[in-house]
């Protein structure tokens, strides 16, 4: 007996040891991050972009979230990009989870790390695209079908809110035929109501068994020859376990937006030849430039509701004014015939001269109407939630307020999600002025652009309380935001070496929070709120005044997406969110695309068929120039890929690598010939391409993007070893930071060569063409130039070149209690950005807008600033 009991311990004992060994080997080659969750909300999805230095990560299957207390917490995990060429290591992934009620979560990676991948409920997909088919998705408790063919929306759906499985009497909503969504036109022979045909439906990145994502596409299809079909495009999302849907719903407006008098030719500023151009002299005066026609009458999505009678709304208000929210009130009514509740506010259609408030007023006229309230309130929740006998339905509408005119609405016939509501005045894209160039234009660009508005639908049982309702749709409509350590984003190297925010170097640390702060203070005191106006800014301060659209120079939405990075800042994660939507949708140009064959029919007839369709705009992709309003003017070089995939990369908002694609395609068509290969164009076509390259490995944007490397390089020898030419000495961000990113991923030491080169030239000779827009952004030069060779009269001559950049500090409440003019006021006091030397209002000043910053501040501090951080002794 004890000679046993002596085995088996020592067998116990050996068990135990290996087993701590074990654990220990997978401790030691296992590394973590810290996630933080910014207004977490228990239960709500979310999905995490997370960057890894290179060699870092070689699987997404080498992932695992854990709680605070070590627990793990399911999680899909999805590669993204890599690091390729240079390394075959993971450079992004998504992580998504479902939040718990804590604030912090730990990732950790590691080549013996694993997590569990056996889920309970799943989401299933099954997608049938033959002709007829569609997709059935079964979350668990809802299961829907989106069907090819005229819907446009979801055909059926099912609730088990039993759990009993599905039945027949579970059927909570179908599709009314053909109008499940819509956009509805409006011009001088009337309404033209649209029908809605679903064409594609196809599992996006992403999908898997705890998070599906469908991206359905289709078009609008109108009774009149005169209506171009119009194609739209929603993402939809779903998950394990959950009986509500996100939806990314975009529309293109494909109509005529005036009537001005059409003449033959191309514009000038963007002509593909120099055949046939116009003479814009000519069409000045005619007033048909000032008078709409194809309006929008109405757009939205629709169900027909199947929760039996009577029925019941429910839906929310704030009281008080727009700008101070005060709690959430509800607001019960029976419809009567119908419910409803709708936002409006100040013109609609924002027809400039834009209704704002004054330097020391708040502007008024927002209004918000609920059914069974007998008085206006200034804003409403934006959801609306049916109820009956049977059962539930929620639509709820993010950013209801900021992007009015919205409504919802329903009985027993239609719930229907306006966003565009017909009870307002139909929006025009008609021109401002007859007479004025607008963006050294007389030109009109409005057909072609696209709106994405993003919504939550929610099925849910009868007995459900409606705070439960209101919980579920803020996972929507105020989501929580989860990020990384600012560190983490830096230390990946995924954008160079840039420094987190931290309180050590103040000076210029205040030049970048209080800006972006003043932008945001503008956006929400002028405010620029509007359907096709939110995320965009406006550009120039001048006379207590604001100017012109800033329509994305340069690239203004990523300079949001590196403050959030650089911070962790939800208000920065926001504010970036909205302005990458508003401006690959509003500021660029989305039709008539180029057909596309997918092969996904038997007949090899369908090949030359497609082949025989119509190519499309040969502008596709291409973006706004600064202007009264966003569609008034086109440009080459005015359109930045760098923040719709920060978007993509971050958010896991699938739509910014569509639309840069286009972008990219028109690169490989190079269709100025010559002139987009030189000067500005080239130098941000390396940036955009080098950004694109990265998120596809397509090798045909590879090629492209190396030969344009190759020019530059070749350009650089004819200009005396100067990468940019003085007519765009601005620019110098954009020849930086592009051939600085191809560099890291190929590794190609003559580009390494021409940058510093290009560091020599700068710090010799100062690019003062444009005086502090140039001459500010050569700081990044100086310091790519520092981290190549570590040559401190590089790093000593950024240093000098940024002694204006240096801010002095504001009173602590300054953002919260000031005016706009007291504001304004006191952020020239405590700047130290010089006067311009011409007379001229200086553009760059701390009280503009995002344009100029970019040049001067966004693109250089933050690398700046990582250089004083680590080098030993400050020069």
């Amino acid at each position: 007996m004890p000679r046993f009991f002596g085995s088996v311990t020592g067998w116990l004992f050996w068990f135990v040891l290996f087993a701590w060994a074990g654990e220990l080997a997978q401790a030691q080659s296992a590394a973590h991050l810290t996630l933080h969750l910014e207004e977490p909300r228990p239960g709500a999805p979310v999905l995490v972009g997370l960057p890894f230095p290179r060699g870092a990560l070689y699987s997404p299957d080498h992932v695992r979230l854990e709680d605070r207390e070590g627990h793990e917490v399911p999680a899909q995990v999805t590669e993204v990009t890599t690091w390729d060429p240079a390394d075959s290591s993971l450079k992004w992934i998504w992580v998504f989870f479902f939040a718990g009620s804590e604030a912090q979560y730990r990732l950790v990676y590691g080549p013996e790390v694993r997590r569990t991948l056996l889920f309970t409920p799943r989401v299933t997909v099954v997608n049938n695209q033959r002709k007829g088919g569609g997709a059935e998705v079964t979350t668990g408790p809802l299961r829907f079908v989106v069907a090819k063919g005229t819907g446009g929306f979801l055909k059926e759906v099912w609730l088990d809110a039993e759990g009993d499985g599905f039945e027949e009497d579970d059927r909570i909503a179908t599709g009314p035929e053909g109008r499940g969504s819509f956009l509805d036109l409006l011009d001088d022979l009337g309404p033209d109501s649209s029908e809605a045909v679903i064409l594609r439906i196809t599992k996006a990145r992403g999908t898997g068994p705890l998070h599906a994502v469908l991206k359905i596409e289709g078009e609008y299809r109108y009774h009149r020859p005169d209506n171009n079909p119009s194609p739209f495009v929603t993402y939809l999302h779903a998950y394990a376990g959950q009986s509500y849907v996100r939806l990314l719903h975009t529309i293109t407006y494909t109509g005529n937006p005036d009537k001005h008098r059409r003449l033959a030719g191309q514009y000038a500023l963007i002509a593909t030849s120099s055949d046939s151009i116009l003479d814009e002299q000519q069409l000045r005066g005619d007033p048909g430039w000032t008078q709409p026609d194809d309006r929008i009458a109405g757009a939205g999505l629709a169900l027909v509701p199947h929760v039996g009678e009577p029925l019941r709304c429910v839906t929310g208000y704030f009281e008080g004014p727009w700008w101070q929210r005060g709690p959430e009130q509800l607001q019960e009514s029976t419809p009567a015939p119908v419910c409803r509740v709708l936002q409006n506010g100040p013109d609609p259609t924002r027809m400039p001269p834009l209704p704002n408030s004054t330097p020391d007023l708040r502007l008024e006229g927002f209004t918000a109407q609920l059914s069974g309230l007998d008085r206006s309130v200034a804003r409403a929740a934006g959801w609306l939630d049916l109820r009956g006998p049977r059962g539930g339905i929620a639509w709820g509408i993010r950013f209801f307020f900021e992007e009015y005119p919205k409504a919802l609405e329903g009985s027993t016939a239609r719930l229907t999600a306006y966003l565009w509501p017909p009870t307002v005045e139909p929006m025009q894209f008609a021109r401002w002025s007859a007479e004025e160039f607008d963006g050294e234009m007389l030109g009109n660009f409005a057909q072609g652009l696209t709106k994405t508005t993003e919504l939550v639908l929610f099925f849910h049982g009868p007995t459900v309380p409606v705070d439960s309702v209101r919980q579920v749709l803020g996972y929507v409509l105020d989501p929580p935001v989860a990020h990384a350590d600012p560190s983490w984003y830096a230390g990946s190297l995924v954008y160079g070496r840039f420094a987190p925010a931290s309180e050590r170097f103040p000076e210029f640390e205040r030049g970048l929070t209080y800006k972006f702060a003043w932008w945001r203070f503008n956006q929400h005191w002028e405010p620029w709120y509007g359907m096709f106006d939110f995320g965009d800014g406006l550009t120039y301060y001048f006379r207590d005044d604001w100017f012109m659209w800033n329509n994305n120079e340069p690239a203004v939405d990523f300079m949001w997406w590196l403050h959030f990075m650089r911070t962790g800042s939800r208000a920065a994660y926001l504010t970036a969110e909205a302005a990458s939507r508003h401006t690959m949708d509003v500021d660029n140009v989305h039709w008539p695309a180029d057909p596309v064959y997918h092969g996904e029919t038997n007949s090899a007839l369908d090949y030359w068929r497609y082949r025989k369709q119509p190519k499309g705009t040969p502008y596709l992709g291409i973006g706004r120039r600064h202007a009264r309003q966003h569609w008034t003017a086109l440009l080459s070089a005015h359109v930045w890929l760098p923040g719709w995939l920060a978007a993509y990369y971050l958010a896991g908002y699938h739509r910014g690598l569509d639309v840069a694609r286009l972008t990219g395609e028109t690169y490989l068509k190079r269709i100025w010939g010559e002139h987009d290969l030189r000067g500005r164009r080239l130098y941000l076509s390396v940036w955009n391409l080098a950004e694109l390259w990265d998120a596809t490995k397509d090798p045909r944007y590879e090629a492209e993007l190396r030969d344009r490397v190759r020019l530059m390089l070749q350009l650089q020898e004819e200009q005396g070893g100067n990468l940019v030419v003085d007519r765009y000495g601005y620019a110098q961000v954009y020849a930086s930071h592009g051939l600085y990113r191809y560099w890291q991923l190929t590794g190609d030491s003559r580009v390494r060569q021409a940058l510093v080169r290009h560091a020599r030239y700068v710090r010799d000779v100062p690019p003062l063409n444009h005086e502090m827009e140039s001459y500010l952004s050569s700081i990044h030069s100086l310091l790519v130039g520092y981290e190549f060779t570590g040559e401190k009269s590089f790093l000593e001559e950024a240093l000098r070149r940024a002694e204006v950049l240096k801010t002095d500090a504001l009173p602590e409440d300054a953002f919260a209690r000031m005016t706009q003019r007291q504001l304004a006021e006191a952020l020239e006091a405590v700047s130290h950005l010089p006067e311009s030397t011409t007379g001229r209002p200086a553009i760059w000043k701390i009280t503009n807008g995002l344009r100029v910053f970019g040049w001067t501040h966004a693109y250089n501090v933050p690398w700046l600033l990582y250089w004083l951080e680590h080098t030993p002794t400050q020069p």
